[in-house]
């Protein structure tokens, strides 16, 4: 067995796409004098299609393979929504408020009753640094909440008032307020998709495992479509929605909100007009179907054919995820998309909700992206930068979650939230926190997760996560069994794969 093979409950499988890569998808085609590939054919006919777009081609067959021999679990769900705020979101001022800070405020740690958090086991465990060294570990000042906070809905949950229209979906929350990662710089962002440091090299991630978990559900769309600007190549870059040794065909394909040009490439060649562009399509079904005539049994070459297919019904399917016009205007207006502040992740909100209505597996959403460490990494003036981010997002997160509950469309979509990690509880340049891995927040929403419930805790200073602790691929594991797949049966010969990779799905937020 070669390591394009895999092992899925004791079978074996090889990939349809053939251990090619998505530039290498092409087909060489026996024309007595000529030696024509499918790359040049599609280069010189002008289909449009590039390896950018082709990346995301679904193997229907193989896929469809794949999720009847892993998915024994029952799922809950048939799509996620992976919103990622890059740069590192406060959770005390956000979904984790300590008023204790405020109350020891401008004392050092060891200063206050919990000098304890000091001497804490975790430390001993985890390579991580709690603070910047340049300021001190023990001697760094606790900094006072920047923000009030007060309980939501009829659970009460305690959320800050930088997030008021969220705060009105409380109900449907369910806050995980005991994560921890091992980075303490912003190689966590890489790490939180892939549950690996980025020491250890580069791994699929958690939309590419789904991706090649599950079949398809519509073939004429990608099943892992990504928006947003990307983590920056300092933090991971693109790596943090690819698919690394899964093959490229599992990566995110990116989206953008632009009904002429949605994907890369994903339009005729300019100067091709449509029909002429149907024309040279059937002429290249034929061309492929001669060669799956001389080799029938090949199961790449029908792969490939699949992806071509694919790839001209996605330049009519795309383009109208995108466009709004049959959205009414009280739609539009609630996601944001009439103010300029938060029109832009109005937009990203709105079409993640018409991409899992269509069949789209896993919709994932990056914001704060600053060509460096990102917008939500506060190190100075918190309240200014923190203010400002959580305008742009509050209302179309909030405007997400009731547009699908409304449509009845919660319930089978599972909402994630969250952030490489959290802010210390002292301060860094008199107005900022560093960053803090020992304890931070996500949330969760829809896909048969509880609502209206705080899971686990942090100590009173929001230092440690102190009860019900979860590494961050326990995410995973939880979206993963809410999908009806169990992580420990996706398995590739010649791969090891380490038990925290796999984690543990959260059983005390499943409803």
């Amino acid at each position: 067995m070669d390591a394009s093979s895999v092992q899925l409950n004791g079978r074996t499988r090889r990939p349809s796409y053939g251990g090619t890569t998505a530039n290498d998808l092409c087909l060489e085609l026996d024309m007595d004098s000529f030696d024509l590939t499918r790359r040049s054919f599609l280069s010189d006919m002008g289909l449009g299609f590039g390896s950018v777009a082709l990346t995301g081609m679904l193997q229907h067959e193989a896929q469809a393979a794949a999720s009847a021999s892993v998915a024994r679990i029952a799922p809950k769900a048939k799509s996620v929504i992976w919103l990622f705020m890059i740069g590192g979101t406060s959770h005390m001022e956000s979904f984790d408020p300590k008023p204790a800070l405020t109350k020891y405020a401008g004392k050092t740690i060891e200063e206050t009753p919990h000098k304890d958090v000091l001497a804490s086991p975790y430390l001993e465990n985890e390579r991580v640094v709690a603070f910047d060294p340049n300021n001190g570990f023990i001697r760094t000042e606790l900094y006072p909440l920047q923000v009030s906070y007060r309980r939501w809905g009829q659970s009460g949950l305690e959320i800050s008032d930088w997030w008021p229209h969220l705060g009105q979906q409380a109900d449907d929350l369910c806050l995980i307020r005991s994560m921890w990662t091992e980075d303490s710089n912003h190689g966590a962002q890489l790490q939180f998709h892939t549950g690996r440091h980025r020491v250890d090299g580069f791994f699929p991630t958690i939309g590419s495992w789904v991706n090649y978990g599950l079949g398809s559900i519509n073939e004429n769309l990608p099943q892992f479509v990504v928006m947003g600007q990307p983590i920056a190549d300092c933090c991971g870059g693109q790596e943090a929605h690819r698919a690394n040794y899964l093959g490229p065909q599992y990566d995110g394909v990116p989206l953008a909100i632009d009904p002429a040009n949605p994907l890369p490439y994903a339009k005729p060649a300019k100067g091709v007009y449509r029909e002429e562009q149907d024309g040279e399509f059937e002429l290249l079904h034929k061309l492929n179907g001669l060669t799956a005539e001389q080799y029938p049994d090949d199961e790449a070459i029908r792969a490939r054919i699949r992806s071509y297919e694919l790839a001209f019904r996605m330049q009519m399917a795309v383009p109208e995820v995108v466009r709004f016009d049959d959205e009414t205007a009280a739609t539009q207006k609630s996601y944001g998309l009439d103010q300029t502040v938060t029109r832009s992740f109005g937009q990203q909100m709105l079409a993640a909700r018409r991409l899992v209505e269509r069949g789209v597996r896993f919709v994932q959403v990056y914001h704060g992206s600053s060509g460096g460490a990102g917008q939500w990494d506060a190190h100075k003036g918190l309240k200014a930068s923190h203010s400002k981010l959580c305008k742009q997002v509050d209302q179309p997160i909030a405007a997400l979650l009731a547009d699908l509950k409304q449509r009845g469309l919660l319930d089978e979509t599972l909402v994630v939230w969250a952030s490489e990690f959290g802010r210390t509880p002292g301060s860094q340049h008199s107005d900022g926190r560093d960053h803090h891995p020992f304890g931070f927040t996500v949330w969760m929403a829809g896909g048969g997760i509880k609502g209206g419930i705080a899971h686990g805790n942090t100590d009173e200073l929001g230092f440690h996560a102190v009860e019900n602790r979860h590494y961050v691929t326990d995410v995973h594991a939880t979206v993963l069994h809410q999908l009806g797949l169990d992580p420990r049966e996706l398995v590739v010969p010649g791969r090891k794969r380490l038990e925290k990779e796999l984690g543990q799905p959260i059983h005390e937020v499943i409803a």
